[in-house]
């Protein structure tokens, strides 16, 4: 993986510099800048690193492909790159296995592989894992869930408190109701007994 570095002695077109220059667009790349001081005759300068997307995935890909072939598992990975983020698709015989119980051992695996290109880029990336859809099926039921609970607490104006839950688990209870009139959602506690509570609020007219 290639990182790309450029340098002015202004961010002012620094951006549109590289994007030019490695004929890429913006939502293609991921950048870090940082300034450096000049000497006693030298200012200021600027760098401007520079990754693709398309080369952080490919990190990350072979990252899973290492794991994979050490748990001597088949699987079919298929990578998707969208809105600053690297969603990873595991297709295997052996699904259960990587899922484990309630989902452990993929999160295990997501938070290994983020490490991994966290610690090749020196950047942070929003990356995901999911095998054979679990995520995707357990974000719907989980949302499916959380909007009939926020009826009954429109109804009843009784706060409900749900079970605890990890970062990302909260993350989708905040966004599924962040438009529910007279609704509000705080987290609460500490993990990993952090969990969300949803409360009835009056709307200010």
């Amino acid at each position: 993986m290639e990182k790309y570095k450029f340098q002015a002695k202004s961010e002012e077109g620094l951006l549109e510099k590289a994007l030019k220059e490695l004929n890429v667009k913006e939502e293609d790349v991921i950048t870090k800048t940082y300034e450096e001081k000049g000497g006693l005759f030298s200012g200021k300068k600027y760098t401007l690193e520079v990754v693709k997307f398309s080369d952080i995935a490919e990190v990350g890909k072979d990252v899973l492909k290492e794991l994979l072939s050490s748990l001597d598992i088949n699987a079919n990975i298929e990578t998707m790159i969208r809105d600053g983020k690297i969603k990873y698709q595991l297709h295997s015989k052996n699904n259960s296995l990587l899922i484990g119980k309630n989902g452990h051992i993929l999160e295990s695996i997501q938070t290994y592989v983020r490490q991994a290109i966290f610690t090749a880029v020196d950047i942070y990336v929003n990356v995901s894992v999911d095998v054979g859809g679990y995520k995707e099926k357990q974000n719907y039921f989980l949302e499916k869930k959380v909007k009939n609970i926020a009826k009954d607490v429109l109804k009843t104006k009784v706060d409900v408190k749900l079970d605890p839950m990890n970062s990302y688990e909260r993350k989708i209870v905040h966004e599924a109701l962040q438009n529910f009139k007279n609704i509000t959602t705080e987290s609460e506690g500490v993990d990993p007994n952090r969990c969300v509570v949803i409360k009835y609020c009056e709307t200010e007219e």
